[in-house]
């Protein structure tokens, strides 16, 4: 079994360009069911977001990297090295399932110590090791109760812990979110962050929310119906505009009306006014028009692109 030290170094010689995961025609049939059709990307350090609807192969492809299925063509490395056939392969990475996977009966301090010792850290060293991790996902206060009594949001704290507890290269997350409220949502997104920024771990996270993957990604991965989609930085996809948002908290109607007037043809969205410019020289008009409204000016900002746009350009 690779012990801790060598997967600590192997992280340690890791290049920035170094590719983590790499998929070639990575394709997987369940019978007459397609799970990924000829898929082709990468994944290099930092934190990528493997977006998608639920069906479209985010899970299949995360099974795949961790060897626990084997493609029907096609092949999935990590680091080079096939999963399903190379121990040394899956003793670089971390997982955390979607669904709930823990033992009730015994403490997150007891399952972490022991997983950490399964990968090779000695029985002290293991302790340290576990009371470290659960500090950092905040339950170093509760991890002498057993999980049974566990919320759901500290359940997936601990499904992040047993993740993280033998140092991986790389941690899989699926749906990492899942079951929390917006608050418990927020507060997993921070700490995945943190998880990178602090431990130096790369992250692939998994999920069919575009928020949660626009707020906490560097990189996304796109699945569409088992096919790749799009690819490539968060930033790319979320460029600024040559259209104007303006938020205002009142005399929104008269601000348009104004707008109109000076030649402009403003489209309301919501509680936003949205102008398309068609050069800098239009921002002298637009202050002007605030000041006669009277309306008091919230934000006023070139508004971006979003992940959503991605879906709306795909055909039906």
């Amino acid at each position: 079994m690779l012990s801790y030290f060598s997967t600590l170094i192997a992280t340690c010689i890791l290049s920035p360009m170094t590719v983590l995961l790499e998929a070639k025609r990575l394709t997987k049939h369940y019978g007459t069911t397609i799970a990924l059709e000829s898929v082709d990307f990468e994944v290099h350090e930092g934190i990528t977001g493997l977006l998608g609807p639920n069906g479209a192969g985010k899970s299949t492809a995360i099974k795949l990297f961790l060897g626990l299925i084997e493609p029907t063509y096609g092949t999935a490395t990590v680091m080079g090295l096939e999963p399903y056939s190379s121990v040394e392969a899956r003793a670089r990475l971390g997982y955390m399932p979607e669904h709930d996977c823990l033992p009730s009966g015994i403490t997150a301090s007891e399952l972490l110590t022991h997983l950490a010792e399964v990968s090779g850290l000695p029985p002290s060293y293991s302790r340290t090791r576990a009371a470290d991790i659960l500090r950092h996902v905040g339950l170093h206060e509760e991890r002498y109760r057993p999980i049974g009594e566990y919320s759901t949001g500290m359940k997936q704290r601990v499904k992040l812990a047993q993740a993280l507890v033998h140092d991986p290269v790389l941690v899989l997350l699926d749906e990492a979110t899942s079951g929390l409220d917006p608050g418990g949502r927020e507060e997993m997104l921070d700490l995945i962050r943190r998880t990178g920024r602090e431990f130096g771990i790369s992250i692939l996270l998994s999920s069919h929310l575009m928020g949660d993957v626009e707020r906490t990604c560097d990189q996304i991965i796109v699945f569409e119906s088992g096919r790749l989609s799009e690819s490539g930085m968060v930033s790319r996809f979320t460029e600024e505009t040559e259209t104007i948002l303006i938020e205002v908290d009142d005399k929104r109607a008269e601000l348009v009306a104004i707008l109109e007037q000076a030649g402009f043809q403003p489209l309301t969205e919501g509680s936003s006014i949205l102008l398309e410019l068609a050069g800098v020289d239009k921002y002298d008009a637009i202050r002007d028009a605030l000041v006669e409204s009277g309306a008091r000016l919230r934000r006023l900002s070139p508004r971006r692109h979003q992940l959503t746009d991605i879906f709306r350009s795909v055909p039906a």
